[in-house]
């Protein structure tokens, strides 16, 4: 009986111990996260801007597109003879102010499509919080105007986000037991945007044959550092995916990946 009780813990050592190695054998990749941000009710307008400005810049991902006014209209520029951000906000919608339009471009960017543009920005509300979408506002509305954002306007919404994490979207969050769909994950975090699953794709390469292209390790990077490369057509798209996928749960990022290595 001792014998066969040793050799059953063997067995479950064992196991053990390649499923630890096969987990510290995933690499394991920073991305740019955008940080939470915490302000006060009494946050100044100086404030939000250098928070909004911090997060244009850097972690939001927003210069991939707004930046070179070839993807989406250039915010720190000029457009089309109508000023600056700041200053021709107010004029685009009759009846909403610069203020309200810029927070409905963010979180409903299908609303106010500017002519000429492909409607491919992301609700910003599925990785910035409400604290950092309101930053955002305000360092576009001081781009050549007035701002008017205040503390009350992210407090409406709910506040900050969770210390640590980023707000998700309206859909269900899967718990580590549910079963995880990979399609429905595509959709859910918007990389059947760019991506498609089967047939040509406008922004991105198509999942369809990936797999037979890339490793699932090549494709977990690509996720987790989409700047590193560019696939083969696609050199001019390089920077329009933001960094932020590394922050989804990684059973989820796993399910991802292995589907898209499926495809052959």
């Amino acid at each position: 009986m001792l014998k066969t009780n040793l050799s059953i813990l063997a067995v479950v050592i064992g196991c053990l111990g390649v499923f630890t190695w096969v987990a510290n054998a995933i690499p394991q990749l920073q991305s740019d996260v955008p940080e939470d941000l915490v302000l006060s009710d009494d946050v100044t307008p100086e404030e939000l801007i250098a928070a909004g400005e911090e997060l244009y810049n850097g972690g939001g991902g927003c210069t991939a597109c707004h930046g070179l006014g070839e993807r989406a209209p250039n915010l720190l520029t000029d457009h089309a003879g109508t000023g600056l951000i700041g200053e021709r906000c107010a004029n685009r919608v009759p009846g909403e102010d610069c203020k309200q339009y810029l927070h409905t471009s963010m979180v409903d960017p299908n609303a106010y499509l500017v002519e000429g543009f492909a409607p491919i920005m992301l609700d910003a509300s599925r990785t910035l919080s409400s604290v950092q979408i309101w930053a955002l506002v305000a360092y576009l509305q001081s781009l050549g105007g007035e701002v008017t954002v205040t503390g009350a306007d992210f407090a409406d919404d709910g506040g900050a986000a969770p210390a640590g994490g980023v707000v998700a979207s309206a859909a269900p969050v899967l718990g580590p037991t549910g079963p995880l769909d990979p399609e429905e994950l595509l959709t859910r975090y918007t990389c059947a945007t760019c991506h498609a699953i089967s047939g040509p794709s406008p922004l991105g390469p198509s999942y369809e044959g990936m797999g037979s292209r890339l490793t699932a390790d090549e494709i977990r990077t690509s996720i987790l550092d989409p700047t590193a490369s560019a696939a083969e057509n696609f050199e001019a798209m390089l920077g329009i995916m933001p960094p932020i996928f590394g922050n989804i749960p990684a059973a989820e990022l796993e399910a991802i990946v292995q589907f898209i290595a499926s495809q052959r």
